[in-house]
């Protein structure tokens, strides 16, 4: 029997695992703030290499492309020939 004394510990409330829902929240909220320390990290190289003479925006640009698959980035790079063609570029 429970203690009038004693917080009642009901771990499903209203059907859901208050233990599991807090750890799940606690755990976003780790990689939140892990995510922002890195974002911050970024901007420092990135803020490095502008300071060393780098053009940021053309990184940026490399980085998105290293992202893509060989034959996406080959795609897109004949498209993009093939407009500035037909614009006379």
């Amino acid at each position: 029997m429970d203690s009038p004394h004693l917080p009642k510990s009901d771990p499903a409330v209203g059907g859901i695992a208050a233990d599991r829902l807090r750890s799940v929240i606690e755990r976003v909220e780790r990689l939140e703030e892990e995510r922002k320390a890195l974002a911050g990290d970024i901007k420092d190289i990135f803020s490095e290499a502008k300071s060393a003479g780098f053009d940021v925006k053309v990184i940026r640009q490399i980085i998105r492309i290293r992202r893509q698959e060989p034959a996406e980035v080959e795609e897109q790079e004949t498209l993009l020939d093939i407009y500035r063609r037909a614009l006379g570029m």
